[in-house]
């Protein structure tokens, strides 16, 4: 188990040496004065005795171990951006922030009670800039080297998540997302969650981050980009 583990660790550090490509597409920085800087916090780790569905471990998924999981939030519906969407813990700079791993681990902290001492900092992926919320986010990759006790803040996520990786790799998991936006159609990869996790579609830059971090550190395998998840706000 141990040796799984440190070989996902290994994945990621590797995946962040080589130098991460980030898939953005139309999120690619494009800020302007009023744009706030953020960051949020992708943490992977064997998080808790919970393992992936067994029918989510058949070769290619069992690269990853069952125990290896990624948190994931769900944010409050009375929120202004993003309300109700599956997130990563984050949020915006504050003056006594040190830098974007500090924001990160702040945030997280605040929003599911997480220990930031426990968890080693891998590295940061490429900004990505939100023109929904105006957002120039910054992706911190975590490592949960000692897990603590997790829950949801109410002003702002009502639920947490430990997901396992191996469920979302599942190609059953996978489809293409939807949304229709004014005169617009803007898809990109999702994930939708099994029903021990309220079925939650992720979608948009979480899943888009997620999807790239899974290809980065070989992770990834075919899925029917086909299927169709309808995005409906």
């Amino acid at each position: 188990m141990a040796a799984d583990a440190n070989q996902a660790r290994q994945q990621l550090l590797s995946a962040i040496a080589r130098g991460f490509s980030a898939p953005y597409g139309t999120l690619q920085p494009t800020p302007d004065d009023s744009t706030r800087n953020s960051a949020v916090l992708v943490l992977f780790g064997t998080l808790d005795k919970v393992l992936a569905a067994p029918e989510s471990l058949s070769s290619p998924a069992s690269l990853v171990t069952p125990e290896l999981d990624v948190l994931l939030t769900r944010r409050s519906s009375g929120l202004r951006n993003h309300a109700g969407q599956i997130a990563f813990p984050g949020g915006g700079v504050e003056p006594t922030d040190a830098d974007r791993a500090a924001t990160a681990l702040r945030e997280a902290h605040e929003e599911t009670g997480l220990d930031p001492s426990g968890v080693d900092v891998l590295g940061t992926l490429p900004d990505a800039h939100i023109p929904v919320s105006n957002y120039l986010v910054t992706p911190v990759l975590g490592w949960w080297r000692l897990p603590s006790e997790v829950a949801p803040d109410a002003s702002e996520s009502v639920e947490v998540f430990r997901v396992p990786v191996a469920e979302l790799l599942d190609p059953t998991a996978r489809g293409t997302w939807q949304l229709r936006y004014g005169n617009q159609t803007l898809r990109g990869p999702g994930f939708q969650l099994g029903p021990q996790f309220g079925s939650h579609l992720v979608w948009g830059f979480t899943a888009l981050l997620l999807s790239g971090i899974f290809e980065a550190a070989g992770w990834g395998q075919e899925w029917d980009q086909k299927r169709l998840f309808e995005v409906h706000r």
